[in-house]
C-alpha cells in the first residue's frame, strides 16, 4: 500500500498510489516515467491524492468519471435522453410521460439540429458559447436540408428559423438538465442563453377569410379531396380543438345527446368540452366505427390532414394559415362576443378552465349556449359553402338558423344578446369559474 512504481511488459515504468476506501484496495495511476513525472513530481503528487483519501475522496472513482464523461458525447446523451422517455422513466412537468408526436418532435429537433451541431463535443465540455453559436447557426437556416421519409415520394423539409432555434435549445436544456441529473456534470450551460422570443404567430381569420375557407373546403371536395378530412378541417374551424384531438376523436368519447365530448387524453390531460350544434351536424353526418374521422382504407384515425389542408389554403389563397390558427381565430370571435377568458377556456380546453372534474358528466347548458353562440357566428361567415355541402340534410342549419337558434325565435342565443340575457356572457363565465371550483 502506499506510492510505488509498476512495470508490466516492456521497458515502460508507471507511478501508481495504493490505498484503501471504504475498506476496499484501491489504485491510481500517477503516470508513466519521464516528463513530467520524475520520482520526485509523483511522489508529491501522491502526496496530494493521500490528503484527498483522508478528507473521504476516491481518487481513482474520480479520475474514472472524469474519463468516462469525456467519452459520453453529446449524441451519446440524446441517445440515452430518448431511449428513457420511450421507456416512460422521464416524465413531463405535469407527471405524466410525453406523448409520441410530442417525441417525434423531439427526435426530429436532436437528428436535425442537435446532432449535427453538437453532437462530438463531449457532455462536460459543453458551454454556453457553444449553445449560443449552435442557436444562431439555427435560426439562420445552416440546418436546412431534405430527408427522404420511409412513405414513397415523401419528403420532410427541415428549414429552422428563430421559432425553431429557440424551441430546440429548450430542449437540449432539457437533455443537459438529465445528463446533470446522472453526474456527467455539475450544471446547465443552456441556463446561461438568452433565447429568441418564441414569436409564435397569433393570427385570425376575418370575416372574408372565413368565406373563402367555406368555399375553399367545397372546392376542395368537388376536387376530390376526402371528405372526412374536409369534414375534420370544418369541425376544428367550429370548436377551435387541437389538431391531433379532432384526428384521435372516438366515438366513446362523444355524446350527442348531451352535446359533450369526454376526451381521454389531450394536451392538458382529460378534458370534457362542449359541443356546439353546428358541431354536432357534422358529427351526425359521419359513419360510425371507433373514430369518428377515419382513413381512407379500414377503421383507422386518419394520421394528418397535411394534403387536405394543403388543397384548401391553395384554393383559399391563404399563405400564413395553419389549422392551429382555426383554434386562435375561434378564441378570437368568442373574445369578440365578449366571452372572457374563463368560458373560452372551458371551450379550448385550456389548463385549468377545462371542465375536468370525475363526478361532472356532461358540460353545463350556459357552456353549451356560448358554444353555439360562438360555432353560429363561424358557421354564418362559411355559411353559404356549408349549406351547398348538404343543402337536403334536414339537420343542417341554414344561415337563419346559425344566427338566430334552430326555431327562429331566438331559442338558441344569437349573438347580438348574449350579454343582456341568462343565458349571456357574463352567466356563462360565471358557470365557468363554477366548474373549476
Amino acid at each position: 500500500m502506499g506510492f510505488g512504481i509498476r512495470r508490466q511488459t516492456g521497458d515502460a515504468v508507471t507511478y501508481i498510489l495504493q490505498y484503501r476506501h471504504d475498506g476496499r484496495r484501491r489504485m491510481v495511476t500517477i503516470g508513466r516515467h519521464g516528463s513530467p513525472w520524475t520520482p520526485d513530481t509523483a511522489r508529491d503528487e501522491a502526496l496530494r491524492l493521500l490528503g484527498e483519501v483522508v478528507r473521504g475522496g476516491d481518487p481513482a472513482a474520480d479520475k474514472k468519471a472524469r474519463r468516462t464523461a469525456l467519452e459520453n458525447t453529446i449524441s451519446d446523451l440524446c441517445d440515452r435522453y430518448v431511449e428513457e422517455v420511450e421507456a416512460g422513466r422521464l416524465l413531463t412537468r405535469r407527471r405524466v410521460p410525453k406523448k409520441a408526436t410530442t417525441l417525434a418532435t423531439d427526435r426530429s429537433r436532436i437528428e436535425c439540429h442537435i446532432k449535427p451541431l453538437l453532437g462530438r463535443i463531449p457532455v462536460v465540455s459543453l458551454t454556453r458559447h457553444d449553445v449560443e453559436r449552435a442557436m444562431h447557426q439555427i435560426a439562420e437556416g445552416k440546418t436546412h436540408k431534405r430527408i427522404k421519409l420511409a412513405r414513397r415520394h415523401a419528403l420532410s423539409n427541415v428549414r429552422g428559423g428563430v421559432g425553431t432555434a429557440s424551441r430546440t435549445i429548450g430542449l437540449l436544456g432539457a437533455i443537459i438538465t438529465y445528463a446533470v441529473r446522472l453526474g456527467l456534470r455539475p450544471d446547465n450551460p443552456v441556463h446561461q442563453v438568452v433565447r429568441h422570443a418564441d414569436n409564435r404567430k397569433e393570427r385570425r381569420l376575418s370575416t372574408e377569410e372565413y368565406a373563402r375557407l367555406g368555399e375553399a373546403l367545397v372546392a376542395a371536395e368537388d376536387d376530390g379531396a376526402w371528405g372526412h378530412a374536409l369534414a375534420a378541417i370544418r369541425f376544428l374551424a367550429l370548436t377551435g380543438w387541437r389538431r391531433g384531438e379532432v384526428l384521435g376523436l372516438r366515438w366513446s368519447e362523444v355524446d350527442l345527446v348531451r352535446r359533450t365530448a369526454r376526451l381521454t387524453d389531450t394536451k392538458t390531460g382529460p378534458s370534457m368540452r362542449p359541443l356546439a350544434e353546428p358541431a354536432c351536424v357534422i358529427l351526425r353526418a359521419m359513419p360510425r366505427g371507433e373514430f369518428v374521422f377515419q382513413a381512407k382504407f379500414g377503421d383507422a384515425a386518419m394520421a394528418d390532414i397535411v394534403r387536405p389542408w394543403a388543397k384548401v389554403v391553395k384554393i383559399a389563397g391563404f399563405t400564413d394559415v395553419t389549422p392551429h390558427t382555426l383554434r386562435h381565430s375561434l378564441a378570437s370571435v368568442a373574445a369578440d362576443l365578449n366571452f372572457g377568458d374563463a368560458a373560452i377556456g372551458a371551450l379550448l380546453g385550456h389548463k385549468g378552465h377545462g371542465i375536468t372534474r370525475r363526478y361532472i358528466h356532461s358540460a353545463d347548458a350556459v357552456l353549451l349556449s356560448a358554444a353555439d353562440t360562438v360555432a353560429r357566428e363561424i358557421a354564418a361567415m362559411m355559411c353559404v359553402a356549408m349549406q351547398r355541402d348538404h343543402p337536403d340534410h334536414p339537420d343542417h342549419p341554414d344561415q337563419n338558423t346559425v344566427l338566430n337558434g334552430r326555431d327562429g325565435q331566438g331559442g338558441h342565443l344569437g349573438h347580438g344578446d348574449q350579454a343582456a340575457r341568462p343565458g349571456g356572457a357574463d352567466h356563462v363565465q360565471q358557470a365557468a369559474r363554477h366548474q373549476e371550483a
